[in-house]
C-alpha cells in the first residue's frame, strides 16, 4: 500500500484521475457524469484528440526516419593552398619495343582512310619519326613480343547503311564478335572520323598491352624545359621539387604542379592573375603516334591534392599561339552520411579495392570496380586502367573476343545497369572548381619575333613557325573567397522532440509530467486487474 493506491474499483480509480490529473478535459468526464449527453460529447472529443495527436506523431516520425537533409551555404575568406595543375603534351612516347606494330597499324589505318574515302595520307600523316624510345633491359621480352604478336585483319573499318524515317543514314564502325563467333555487333559511328579513332585505340591498346606494366622512362624522360619554357608563381620561379613527371599512353608526357599541397610556397594570399601560376608552354606536335589524338596544344586539368587526374573525363584544351587566363573559383561540399545520404570519408568503407595509389575519388573507384569486372569477365584488363594483382592486359591475340566483351560491359556501365555506381558512393568532403577562361593572340605580330629570341637564348628555343608553337596560360583565384555547401538534418533528435510536445500541447493542454501521469495510470491499472483477479481465485479456493 506504500507503493501503490488501492480503490474500490475501476470506476473509482478513473474517477480520482480524470479529477486530478493535469491533462485538460478530462475533468468534464466526471463533472458531466449526469449528463450522458456531455459525458458521450466530451469522451467522442477527448478520442478526436487523442487520434488526431497520434496522426501528427506518426507523419513526424515518417518523416524523421526518411531522413531528409536541408542545404546550408556558407562563405569563408582565408589564405588556402593552390590546388593541384596538371598539363600533357598530347604527344605519347613511341616505344621502340613495339614501333614495328605501330608503324604496321599506321599503314593499315591508311589502307582504311584510302578505302572508306580515296585519300592518300601516307605523305601528311603517317610519316615514320626517328625518334622511338627505348626501354633498358627488355630484350628478351621485346623478341618475344616481335616473334609472338600479330595484328589482326578482323577488325576492318566497314561502311554500313540503315534505313531510318525512310532514309538512309550511312556509319562507319568495325565487328566484334564473342568468342564462338555467334554473338556480333557492329561498333559503328555516326561519324567516320570518331570510327577510325576508336578504331585505331582498339589496336594501339593490344599493342601496348606487349610493354611490360611497370616501365621505368627515367633514363630518357624529356626534361621539364622540353615542354615548360617559363614557370612562375605568385612572382617567383618554380623550383624542381614542385612538379611529377608521369607518361599517360595517349595524352602524353605529362607534368603535376603541387601534387601534395603540403609545400607553403603554394599558399595563395591574394587573388588576382599576378598571383597566380603562369607557364609558357611548347605546343609543337611532333606526331609521334598522330591518330591517338586530332587535337594540337597541350591538356590542362585543375584538380584536387592527392588525387589521379582523368584527363580525359575533366582535363580542358589550350591552343597553341593563343595567351589563356583561367580563373578558378573553389566551392567545398561537404556530405552527411550514414543514413542521410550515402557517402565515404577515405574509401576505406568502400566494397570496391581501389587500383590507384591516391586518394579515393569517384571516378579512381568507378574506373576500378569496371576493372575489376572487366578482369572478372572478360579474362583481362582494359590497358587504359591499372591492373588488380595477377591480371594481365587485353591481347586479341590471346583473348581474341575482349573487344566484345569490354564495348558490352562499358555500355551496361554508362546506362548504369553495372552495379558500380551502386558500390562507389561520393566522397563526404569534395572540394570542386569552377572555371572562367579568356584567350587572346600570343604573341602579338609586333612581339612574336623578340619573345622568340628571348626564349631561344634563355631555352634554346629554336622554330620557324609563326606563333603556332608555344602557349601561355596564366591559372589564378579569381578570389580567395570560397563557398562551403553543408547538409544538416531536416528533422533532428532535438526537433522531433520540441515538434511532438507542441503537438501534445495544442491538443491536450499539458507536458512531459502529464505523460508520466498517464503511465501511472497504466501501471495502476494493470495492479489492480492483477489484484482483482489474485482476489477471485482465492475467494474459490475458499468456497472449495
Amino acid at each position: 500500500e506504500g507503493l501503490i493506491e488501492f480503490y474500490d474499483s475501476f470506476r473509482d480509480m478513473f474517477e480520482f484521475f480524470c479529477k486530478n490529473t493535469t491533462i485538460h478535459g478530462t475533468i468534464r468526464l466526471v463533472c458531466s457524469a449526469s449528463n450522458r449527453m456531455k459525458t458521450a460529447f466530451w469522451t467522442l472529443l477527448l478520442l478526436c484528440s487523442f487520434g488526431m495527436l497520434y496522426w501528427q506523431f506518426a507523419l513526424m516520425f515518417s518523416q524523421y526516419w526518411a531522413y531528409p537533409v536541408v542545404l546550408t551555404m556558407a562563405m569563408h575568406s582565408e589564405p588556402k593552398m593552390f590546388p593541384a595543375i596538371t598539363i600533357c603534351n598530347l604527344d605519347p612516347y613511341r616505344f621502340e619495343l613495339v614501333s614495328d606494330h605501330l608503324a604496321q597499324l599506321d599503314r593499315m589505318a591508311e589502307e582504311s582512310i584510302t578505302f572508306l574515302y580515296g585519300i592518300n595520307t601516307s605523305a601528311r600523316l603517317f610519316h615514320m619519326q626517328d625518334r622511338n624510345i627505348h626501354v633498358k633491359d627488355l630484350a628478351r621480352i621485346g623478341n618475344l613480343s616481335r616473334s609472338s604478336f600479330k595484328l589482326s585483319q578482323n577488325f576492318s573499318l566497314l561502311r554500313t547503311t540503315d534505313l531510318r524515317s525512310g532514309k538512309k543514314h550511312s556509319s562507319v564502325g568495325f565487328r566484334l564478335c564473342n568468342a564462338t563467333g555467334g554473338n556480333c555487333f557492329y561498333k559503328t559511328y555516326s561519324s567516320g572520323m570518331d570510327a577510325i579513332l576508336e578504331w585505331y585505340r582498339f589496336h594501339y591498346m593490344n599493342i601496348m598491352s606487349q610493354l611490360p606494366v611497370i616501365i621505368n622512362i627515367s633514363d630518357h624522360e624529356e626534361q621539364i624545359e622540353d615542354m615548360v619554357y617559363s614557370c612562375q608563381y605568385d612572382g617567383e620561379p618554380c623550383r624542381p621539387s614542385d612538379y611529377v613527371h608521369f607518361h599517360h599512353p595517349v595524352f602524353g608526357s605529362c607534368y603535376t604542379f603541387n601534387s601534395k599541397g603540403t609545400d607553403p610556397f603554394w599558399t595563395a594570399t591574394k587573388p588576382g592573375i599576378p598571383y597566380g601560376l603562369s607557364l609558357i608552354l611548347r605546343a609543337e606536335q611532333k606526331d609521334h603516334i598522330p591518330l591517338l589524338s586530332t587535337v594540337a596544344g597541350v591538356k590542362v586539368m585543375i584538380h584536387n591534392h592527392n588525387q589521379t587526374p582523368f584527363l580525359e573525363h575533366e582535363g580542358f584544351d589550350i591552343r597553341p599561339g593563343i595567351a589563356t587566363t583561367i580563373g578558378i573559383q573553389q566551392d567545398e561540399v561537404n556530405r552527411l552520411g550514414g543514413n542521410y545520404g550515402k557517402c565515404t570519408t577515405n574509401g576505406d568503407d568502400v566494397n570496391v579495392k581501389l587500383l590507384y595509389n591516391n586518394s579515393y575519388t569517384l571516378q579512381a573507384c568507378l574506373h576500378s570496380c569496371f576493372q575489376h569486372i572487366m578482369v572478372q569477365k572478360c579474362g583481362c584488363g582494359y590497358y587504359y586502367y591499372p591492373l588488380p594483382p595477377g591480371a594481365e592486359y587485353c591481347d586479341y591475340n590471346k583473348q581474341p573476343a575482349w573487344g566484345h566483351c569490354f564495348y558490352q560491359l562499358y555500355n551496361r556501365l554508362r546506362n548504369h545497369h553495372l552495379n558500380c555506381f551502386d558500390q562507389c558512393p561520393k566522397p563526404c568532403r569534395e572540394s570542386l572548381y569552377k572555371v572562367s577562361a579568356g584567350t587572346a593572340k600570343w604573341p602579338s605580330a609586333k612581339s612574336q619575333d623578340w619573345v622568340r629570341q628571348a626564349l631561344r637564348h634563355q631555352n634554346g628555343y629554336n622554330s620557324t613557325s609563326s606563333r603556332k608553337d608555344i602557349a601561355k596560360v596564366t591559372i589564378f583565384y579569381q578570389q580567395l573567397n570560397y563557398q562551403s555547401v553543408n547538409e544538416s538534418p531536416l528533422l533532428s533528435e532535438n526537433l522531433l522532440l520540441s515538434s511532438m510536445g507542441s503537438q501534445w500541447s495544442l491538443w491536450f493542454g499539458s507536458s512531459v509530467l502529464s505523460v508520466v501521469e498517464m503511465f501511472e495510470l497504466l501501471i495502476d491499472t494493470l495492479v489492480l486487474s492483477l489484484l482483482f483477479c489474485y482476489q477471485r481465485l482465492r475467494s474459490k479456493k475458499t468456497l472449495r
